[in-house]
């Protein structure tokens, strides 16, 4: 779906006229019509507001570009995974599990890995195998990189 098709379906959804929703986000009917015919998107700033509005991450809004994945755990990342601030608003970087309410659940890698490798060994992987290649893919997220407490 596209970023038209997306945000006619959330105003419909919402049973919101073009009028009642160009109100809540400050812009004129003729600005949502535009969007809604694909001649133009929302900018920045709108679609922040249209995210808050709908409960749902710019990501989805534009018809979901890029394929996001956790930056702490590697987790593929969709509107249901997808973390949290305070506020309400998305953090596209982390999932919901590593990431909470403004405050990171994990600190330390070797804790991470550890409950990672137990948690994803199956019959076609073990712990070890797992604990492997989470010791060799986490440090390349960004979360890990830069994390100040990576003992």
């Amino acid at each position: 779906m596209n970023t038209k098709e997306i945000l006619l379906e959330l105003r419909k959804k919402n049973n919101l006229t073009q009028d009642e929703l160009a109100e809540k986000l400050f812009v004129t009917r003729q600005a949502v019509s535009r969007w809604e015919s694909g001649e133009t998107i929302p900018n920045s700033e709108t679609l922040k507001l249209i995210s808050g509005l709908f409960d749902i991450s710019i990501n989805t809004l534009l018809g979901a570009p890029r394929k996001l994945i956790c930056q702490c755990c590697g987790m593929p990342l969709d509107e249901s995974s997808i973390s949290k601030e305070q506020d309400g608003s998305f953090n596209e970087e982390y999932c919901k599990w590593c990431y909470n309410d403004g405050e990171f659940v994990y600190t330390n890698l070797d804790v991470l890995i550890n409950f990672l490798a137990k948690h994803m060994s199956n019959e076609n992987l073990s712990e070890e195998q797992a604990r492997l290649y989470f010791e060799e893919q986490l440090p390349k997220l960004n979360y890990w990189r830069k994390n100040v407490n990576n003992d």
